[in-house]
């Protein structure tokens, strides 16, 4: 392995040098990595790169500033605890541009993100036309989500909530007592209110439509709340006291559970009863009318936000007069469009919601601001920044990253977009493979020099190997039917027509915002879904495989997800000792009280207050991070106990369990997809999107399906190194030669060069694409004209033979 020669003392160490780091699997890794360089971390998935990357580099580069920042403000930022590493020396401040991010709230925007908004209010608060006699407004008045800004009506949101009788009482041939009112919450408190509207005179035994008008809109939407006494009916085995009960209308319950309650099931069975609408008073562009008063170019904030930022950009260029503020805020408006459109994002508009972009969007938002934000000297870490771009965007990015680099800053990249590695100064590749048999640097270098490593999964694709992604015929398979779409009218889509033929693998390509997710997650699964009770449709089920994550809490994990926790708890439900106790399964689950630990609560971990350092989680000294409690841990099967079963990887296991049916099934799907080095109670939150996805997959293949099923995927390959890759397409070719329909959209050739169809959207993004340039084998769509994906699938195509 290359390693550069030690520095004379006192001289300038132009590397950063890590010495025994042992985060997660890493196994007292020394590596030294040049500054002022692209360096790319390489490795299968589990092998420890991003161990390496965010867990020991950045998170002490991270440690390192929070030691500089005062006792007390260090309280209140969120940090990331010391890594497990020896020393790290030669480490610059640090920027960490990952995937895994807390979602956006509603409010949050493309302008907020990029801070784009905060020029285009400066623009109009300095230079914006106002109408004669009007007061000059501040910049915060052309903001939705101030006081000074934000519509009063709908708060700056530009839609509003309503409701109405036919959504509150779907069936009017029910009476109130027989659930006529559906909004109403169920149980105790349902039959409350009907009580209530008893005692207050309302007949509650009549079908709904032949109470009095004045009545049924009294009950629905009154915001008058009497108080009466309740006598309740007695029932033979309880004693019911009356009571004093306060009416709520059903209206202001829906209303107040949308916007009040901390349950995501109570919010989304209120929105069940809701329409959402424009604004009536700022017709949906979220702003008080002194602000919609004033225009720039002849337009108003509003109408410049909805622009995509390309036309955006043409705007602005051809906007003459204002005078020298106009000219210095537009230039430097468009100086922070550029790294936006650079990087492929030029079909986003300014009020487009950060909750409707993918993390790969997202993720490149933040770095074309960092692009234009002139920092020097530092690490941006960053994690698969090529994730959701056409080969075409991925070019686009290598000169951003390339800039970055030329501004004085060093940059480390986990990435498995091979552009991406054969650009790089620098290669880090970890494993040789995953988890366990992972961990491991590999080749610390010049990336030429990686071909002489045998080991290094990495090597074989990236010299000129074949990469084993076609079917061994490659033959197109012959389609058995088909699904045709046509007058497609939503997002960017217009009137577009596409028929995706069943039985074989499909592959949606085309730049990104081009409308491939919209076409495939939307319109062609809401199709499907409508005509699957069709007795003719060819199409039995439906399955739709997404990267979102498989739970939102460490207590949701592989096994559970996979229903393999059931057949374990059944397992030890059944051992003698626990037969001899009275156990039912619910005494192995750590979720609820009886045999978890209680003083962790089955976490496994406690947080621990350090005064004016930040809280760090310890394992549990009550249980020592086992979740259970002493008695539950008693119960063994085969040697292990339950906590000792979680600890074991998909691939050991395996031959635990071998006499397990149950049990082998799940298991081999997962092993089969890739996923051997994962620990069966490995919390949800430690996933990345791709394996959540590859868990999702295993779930569904250790269903046996008989029924013709057309499964969607959404760039099933993202996150993924193309000996994944390899993996998981021999799966779902293996669906396809069952019998089986599959869909996926798609930015990697080599996947594509192996589908059976391709259908190719664009020519561009946003309003430059949702059309159909091509459809056909893939060798037909490489050779289609203005086609941006032509002539990547040509390459792969050719590289391929």
């Amino acid at each position: 392995m290359h390693q550069p020669v030690a520095p004379a003392p006192h001289a300038h160490d132009p590397y950063v040098r890590v010495r025994g780091a042992r985060e997660h699997n890493l196994r007292g890794v020394d590596v030294d990595v040049p500054r002022d360089a692209l360096t790319v971390f390489t490795g299968v998935s589990g092998s420890g790169k991003s161990s390496l990357a965010f867990g020991t580099l950045f998170a002490e580069a991270q440690r390192r500033y929070f030691e500089s920042v005062a006792p007390y403000a260090r309280r209140l930022i969120h940090q990331i605890g010391a890594p497990k590493v020896d020393s790290v020396t030669g480490l610059p401040p640090a920027v960490s541009l990952e995937q895994r991010r807390s979602s956006p709230g509603s409010r949050s925007s493309v302008g907020t993100v990029t801070m784009l908004s905060n020029s285009l209010r400066m623009l109009y608060s300095r230079a914006g036309s106002y109408p004669p006699g009007a007061e000059r407004l501040d910049s915060d008045a052309f903001s939705p989500n101030t006081a000074a800004g934000a519509c009063p009506s709908c708060h700056g949101l530009g839609r509003v909530h309503g409701t109405s009788e036919e959504l509150l009482v779907p069936d009017a041939g029910l009476s109130i007592r027989q659930g006529a009112i559906a909004a109403w919450p169920g149980a105790w408190q349902g039959k409350n209110l009907r009580d209530i509207l008893e005692a207050l005179g309302h007949d509650v035994d009549a079908p709904w439509r032949e109470l009095p008008a004045a009545d049924r809109e009294w009950i629905l939407f009154t915001e008058e709340q009497p108080v009466v006494t309740v006598h309740p009916v007695r029932e033979a085995d309880r004693i019911q006291r009356p009571y004093q009960g306060t009416y709520m209308s059903a209206h202001r319950y829906v209303m107040r559970t949308f916007s009040d309650s901390k349950s995501a099931t109570l919010r989304a069975r209120a929105e069940r009863f809701l329409h959402h609408a424009p604004c009536p008073v700022c017709e949906g562009r979220r702003l008080r009318p002194e602000a919609l008063a004033v225009t720039f170019a002849g337009r108003t904030i509003a109408e410049l936000a909805a622009l995509a930022l390309t036309e955006l950009d043409g705007v602005l260029a051809a906007a003459r007069g204002g005078g020298e503020a106009s000219r210095v805020l537009t230039e430097d408006l468009r100086s922070r469009i550029g790294p936006v459109t650079e990087l492929g994002l030029g079909y986003l508009s300014l009020d487009r919601g950060a909750p409707t972009l993918s993390a790969g969007e997202l993720q490149r938002l933040r770095l074309a601001t960092q692009l234009r934000s002139g920092l020097f000297g530092v690490v941006y870490v960053l994690d698969e920044p090529s994730a959701g771009l056409h080969p075409a965007d991925t070019e686009a990015l290598l000169g951003v990253l390339d800039r970055l680099k030329e501004a004085g800053n060093t940059l480390f990249v986990v990435e498995h977009d091979l552009a991406v590695v054969r650009h790089a100064d620098w290669l880090v590749d970890v494993g040789p493979l995953a988890g366990e048999h992972g961990g491991r640097v590999l080749h610390s270098g010049p990336p030429d020099a990686l071909a002489t490593v045998a080991e290094s999964a990495t090597a074989r694709y990236l010299f000129g190997v074949r990469r084993p992604d076609e079917r061994p015929s490659g033959q197109p398979r012959k389609a058995t039917g088909s699904v045709r779409l046509s007058g497609v009218e939503r997002h960017n889509l217009r009137d577009v027509a596409a028929e995706f033929p069943l039985g074989v693998f499909t592959a949606v390509t085309g730049v990104s915002g081009s409308g491939k997710s919209t076409l495939v997650g939307q319109v062609l699964a809401g199709e499907v879904h409508e005509r699957l009770a069709e007795p003719e449709f060819p199409v039995r089920r439906l399955v739709e495989v997404d990267q979102k994550p498989i739970g939102r809490t460490p207590r949701s994990n592989l096994a559970t997800y996979t229903g393999l926790f059931d057949v374990v708890r059944r397992l030890f439900t059944a051992a003698p000792e626990s037969r001899a106790r009275g156990w039912k399964a619910g005494r192995f689950s750590f979720n609820v009280p009886g045999g978890r630990c209680e003083s962790c609560q089955g976490e496994g971990f406690v947080s621990v207050e350090l005064l004016f350092l930040p809280s760090t989680y310890a394992p549990c000294p009550q249980c020592a991070g086992a979740r259970y409690n002493s008695e539950t841990l008693e119960v063994r099967y085969s040697g292990l106990n339950i906590a000792e079963v979680l600890a074991l990887t998909v691939e050991s296991a395996a031959s635990f369990f071998a006499g397990v049916p149950a049990a082998v099934r799940s298991l081999d799907a997962l092993s089969d997809i890739g996923l051997g080095y994962l620990r069966l109670g490995q919390p949800a939150t430690e996933l990345s999107g791709g394996e959540a996805q590859r868990i999702k997959l295993a779930t569904e293949l250790q269903r046996v399906r008989r029924d013709h099923t057309l499964y969607l995927l959404d760039e099933p390959t993202t996150g993924l190194h193309p000996a994944d890759v390899t993996v998981l397409l021999r799966q779902l070719h293996g669906l396809v030669d069952a019998g089986h329909s599959v869909v996926v959209v798609e930015h990697d050739m080599a996947v594509v060069a192996g589908a059976d169809w391709v259908i190719d959207l664009g020519p561009g993004g946003g309003a430059d694409g949702g059309r159909v340039v091509a459809a056909g084998t893939p060798a037909e769509v490489a050779g289609a004209t203005g086609s941006r994906t032509a002539p990547y699938l040509a390459r792969a195509l050719a590289a391929g033979r």
